[in-house]
C-alpha cells in the first residue's frame, strides 16, 4: 500500500505536471489581479489542461 502511494506521488512530480500547475497558477493570479480577461485565461488554461490529461490518458492506455 505504501509503495503504491509513493509511486503515485512520484508520478505527480514530473516536469509536465509542474509546468501545468505553474501555468494554471500564473494565469489564475493574472486573471484575479485584473491583468488579463477571464475568457483569455480560461482558453489558455483549458488548452494546457486538455493537453496534459490527453497525453496522460494516451500513455496509460496499453491498447494504444
Amino acid at each position: 500500500m505504501w509503495q503504491e502511494l509513493i509511486r503515485s506521488l512520484a508520478a505527480l512530480i514530473k516536469v509536465k505536471t509542474i509546468v501545468t500547475l505553474v501555468v494554471i497558477g500564473v494565469f489564475a493570479a493574472l486573471a484575479l489581479s485584473g491583468a488579463l480577461q477571464p475568457d483569455t485565461v480560461m482558453t489558455v488554461v483549458s488548452m494546457v489542461v486538455a493537453f496534459y490529461f490527453g497525453t496522460q490518458s494516451r500513455r496509460e492506455d496499453p491498447k494504444k
